[in-house]
């Protein structure tokens, strides 16, 4: 057998392989397991055999391989043409919103009739999103807050259990980090004492995931924001680098640990690659490509099912990329990562993952307009419900476009806040998208992001609200509650306020100052259609008792 340089790679076991079996077969291509997930077949092993992919071919007992790199990525982490700038305004949108000043936040507080101070969070005035799903004090915080039983997991760079806003509704028990800080992609690693790669289960190096888990479930505590479901627990399933990059493994061990710890719901706020779509037989791909995007998708189907079954509420961002998934005609930017691309004549049959995988409700990105994101994805097959998820772009031709107040409000690690420089020498904000909030000499920090990674935790906090209110107690995991998955899918989509397409249905962003290629043609009726799926998701109407508005 010749020898190569050390190499890592995913394997998928053959159904019903057993472990011995699979650890034999791995041996024989030339492998070494270093790591294994026995509940759903996954295994990362490490082989100087350079035709290690072709020799796992050769293994009954083995289903495919992969090479062990970065699958799956947050919007911000960059890549897929250029989309990094999503999430983020850019050094320009920044500079130009600071020397304006015309959208500075500030919040408002209004007495009530009796003279007391309104009942919302300090910083609700600037929650556009939680009054267009009407998860405010006087919506459905007021009819259900939510149950401390229910038990919300966030795939993603890590929650900061720390942030005064998510402290109370943080799980430190039950949190886990499935992954390990890697130079090359995050940086020189910096925890103190020991400058160690291994971030704790409380640490969020990337801000992705506490900005997720904020929109969830920020506690209503008198400081900062309320999240959808102010009073349910977060559990930080970290999988993402702090680049915003996800491997294989720790995505799968992520969600099979989530079936197993009865987590109710699971966000799952990243993107796929290197293959922005994985086809399983393109002839433009070699054989070795084929085989590891077969690998990708079954994995990933094998631990989906997984966790459905055993009560875990899967959902997904749809992604940034403004193409119409349910009917991709070409890919020019795959793979964008270990290798270089080449362009791809695709079809339908090519799939998004992990938003395409089994059982995955998918979110498309509302501005607060109720239009839909210029580079939010779509598609009548793909999209379950709509929810916001910002829109720099809206209003075109009012003063609000291209304001920071079009994007999502949700909870920033001061270490990060500090890190990266956007804090005067007092600790208050010097740019407009980061806002602080004092309370009884506390302080907390918040920054406007926006993307379907946005849009997506709106549905899970709706989704959690559900479970709080019709769930039953888990018997398998006792002190927590349960509820079928589909059950809460029919809910979550009964409950959503139906939207028809626009008028005319081929939406144009020309105006938005978007070349044509962010055009997009919405299809279906005000119940089932490719830009709003069943609707917009509404957290008042999932726990009032109100929740089917089909005819």
């Amino acid at each position: 057998m010749m020898t190569g340089p050390a190499t890592e790679y995913i394997v998928l076991s053959a159904t019903g392989a057993t472990v011995s079996k699979t650890r034999q077969a791995i041996s024989a291509a030339g492998g070494t397991v270093i790591r294994e997930n026995d509940s759903v077949g996954v295994s990362t092993i490490i082989t100087t055999n350079p035709g290690f992919i072709h020799a796992v071919g050769l293994q009954p007992a083995l289903a495919g391989a992969a090479h062990n790199r970065p699958i799956g990525q947050t919007a911000s982490a960059g890549g897929r043409g250029g989309n990094g700038d999503v999430e983020r305004l850019t050094a320009d949108d920044i500079a130009a919103l600071t020397a304006s000043k015309a959208t500075k936040q500030t919040a408002s507080h209004e007495p009530d009739p009796d003279g007391d101070v309104d009942p919302e969070e300090p910083l609700a005035s600037l929650q556009w999103d939680m009054k267009m799903i009407h998860a405010t004090a006087q919506g459905s915080y007021e009819e259900q807050p939510g149950d401390k039983r229910v038990l919300v997991g966030v795939i993603d760079t890590g929650i900061d259990g720390s942030h005064p806003d998510i402290a109370p509704n943080f799980n430190r028990e039950l949190s886990r980090n499935f992954t390990v800080d890697i130079p090359s992609i995050d940086g020189p690693c910096a925890d103190e004492p020991d400058q160690s790669c291994n971030d704790a289960a409380d640490v969020d190096e990337g801000a992705h995931g506490t900005h997720v888990a904020g929109t969830i479930a920020a506690a209503a505590n008198g400081i900062g924001i309320a999240g959808v479901a102010p009073a349910v627990s977060l559990v930080n399933l970290r999988a993402g680098q702090d680049s915003g990059f996800f491997f294989l493994q720790p995505t799968i061990d992520a969600l099979t640990y989530a079936g197993d710890n009865g987590i109710d719901v699971v966000n799952m706020s990243f993107y796929t690659d290197p293959w922005l779509f994985n086809c399983a037989n393109n002839p433009a791909d070699s054989p070795e490509q084929q085989l590891e995007q077969r690998t990708v998708i079954a994995a990933t189907n094998r631990a989906l099912d997984y966790a459905h079954a055993r009560g875990v509420t899967l959902i997904a961002a749809l992604g940034n990329e403004h193409t119409d998934l349910g009917n991709p005609t070409s890919d020019e930017t795959s793979p964008d990562y270990g290798a270089d691309p080449h362009p791809r004549t695709i079809d339908n049959t090519c799939l998004s993952m992990p938003s395409e995988g089994n059982h995955v409700l998918n979110v498309t990105a509302l501005g607060p307009s109720g239009s839909k994101a210029d580079y939010s994805n779509y598609g009548v097959e793909q999209t379950d419900v709509s929810a916001p998820g910002g829109f720099f772009r809206d209003f075109v031709g009012t003063p609000e476009y291209k304001s920071v107040g079009n994007l999502v409000l949700s909870a920033y690690p001061e270490y990060l806040a500090k890190t990266e420089d956007v804090l005067n020498p007092d600790g208050t904000p010097k740019v407009p998208n980061v806002v602080q909030d004092c309370q009884n000499g506390v302080c907390a920090y918040y920054q406007y992001f926006q993307g379907t990674s946005m849009a997506a935790p709106h549905a899970v906090g709706v989704a959690a609200l559900i479970i709080s209110r019709y769930g039953r107690k888990d018997r398998a995991h006792p002190g927590g509650l349960i509820m079928n998955p589909d059950k809460v899918e029919r809910l979550l989509r009964r409950s959503a306020t139906p939207t028809p397409c626009p008028d005319p249905p081929l939406r144009s962003y020309a105006a938005e100052e978007r070349t044509p290629d962010f055009d997009a043609l919405c299809v279906g009726d005000a119940h089932s259609n490719g830009f709003y799926g069943s609707g917009i998701v509404d957290a008042l109407r999932a726990v009032s008792g109100h929740n089917d508005n089909r005819t």
